[in-house]
């Protein structure tokens, strides 16, 4: 009897390489010859030191970081970095300008009020569906630093490039897009990203930051969220997400392996145009709320157009259902927006996305005969 394959197009924690997993199974009772598992070696052990500056060393090298930014694996997530970058950012003056364009970086506007003066750059809105025309924006003459999040997960607003800052350092929440599309580092003065998307297990948050950036944390700031003290102790000040890191270092080498970003990021336009076509062909049937210039590659929400609420309800849940039974899960939208969501993080082929928009237009021409 033939197994199910399972499409897993979940929003987070997110579908792992298989070839990844399969090596974590073979490794995980006795890493390396070492007689213990990587879950409990020591993280002061030659074993995880070896890990942790490798790991840091293939990031760079994927990402082409430049030596004067400083690669720091912290935990707490994403959100833990919320308040992080007011703490570690805010004081030269007080003051950040902040640009909402969904959930996650209103979360991050309302966290860094408690450490400073946020100024919204952009006008205030409960439904995000792109970014406002640039003559609508108002940035701060005295902003320590400008906060984006490139990629909003619930959504589906993604940033086709960074927004011009005129020399204030940029800062930037990539936890969903991360390693999916080269960066230009000489824009940015931070970015932070948690592994759980497209880089690892939950557990460990990626932060890149620029060394000029550091020695400026509020008195208040804990230890733990200090860049300062982190980069100084390679990560290592506490007791890291060792598991956490071990994976994600097996990750930077299978996408290494699958040709690195530029391939990641062709994978991507491949896997994201396949549902968008799907929509087009549709006819109407399903549509995107998001402003065409403003689109997620890698997360994208839709709903089911019907004649009433109820009826578009039917049938999204019909939607999901055959979905379920077609291997193809955690497809539902966020609990806030509802619809549908399909996320299309590194780990999920080109292949799984095209059964997706077969199944789109399937599910389309069944439900109009």
């Amino acid at each position: 009897m033939t197994e199910k394959k399972i499409l897993n197009f979940g929003a987070g924690p997110a579908k792992l390489p298989q070839e990844v997993l399969k090596q974590v199974q073979g490794e995980l009772l006795d890493y390396h010859g070492e007689g213990i598992s990587i879950l409990e070696t020591s993280h002061r052990s030659k074993v995880y030191s070896n890990i942790n500056d490798g790991a840091q060393r293939k990031i760079r090298d994927l990402l082409s970081i430049p030596e004067n930014f400083k690669i720091l694996f912290l935990q707490g997530g994403g959100t833990g970095q919320f308040a992080s970058i007011p703490l570690n950012l805010i004081g030269k003056t007080g003051k950040a300008d902040y640009i909402v364009t969904g959930n996650w970086s209103r979360l991050a506007a309302k966290e860094a009020e408690q450490y400073g003066q946020v100024n919204y750059v952009l006008p205030e809105s409960k439904r995000f569906v792109g970014h406002p025309p640039r003559d609508q924006w108002k940035f701060s003459p005295d902003a320590s630093y400008v906060y984006y999040c490139d990629n909003e997960t619930v959504y589906g607003v993604e940033f086709p490039e960074p927004p011009e800052t005129k020399g204030v350092p940029l800062v930037a929440d990539m936890s969903s897009n991360f390693l999916t599309r080269p960066i230009d580092f000489t824009k940015f003065g931070a970015i932070f990203a948690g592994a759980q998307k497209n880089i690892g297990p939950a557990g460990v948050t990626v932060v890149i930051v620029r060394e000029d950036l550091l020695g400026n944390a509020l008195p208040v700031c804990p230890t733990v969220l200090n860049y300062s003290i982190m980069a100084r102790d390679n990560s290592l000040h506490n007791t890291p997400p060792v598991f956490s890191v071990y994976v994600m270092d097996l990750v930077f080498d299978w996408i290494k392996r699958q040709g690195g970003l530029k391939e990641m990021h062709q994978r991507s336009k491949i896997k994201s145009e396949a549902i968008y076509n799907a929509m087009i062909a549709s006819k109407g049937f399903y549509s995107c709320p998001v402003q065409s210039e403003s689109r997620s590659r890698i997360n994208i929400p839709f709903r089911i157009e019907a004649s009433t609420p109820e009826k578009q309800t039917e049938l999204e849940e019909k939607f999901l259902a055959q979905a379920q039974v077609k291997g193809m899960i955690q497809l539902k939208g966020h609990r806030s927006v509802g619809g549908i969501r399909a996320s299309l993080y590194n780990a999920v082929g080109v292949e799984d996305a095209q059964a997706l928009a077969d199944f789109m237009l399937n599910f389309y021409k069944e439900a109009n005969n």
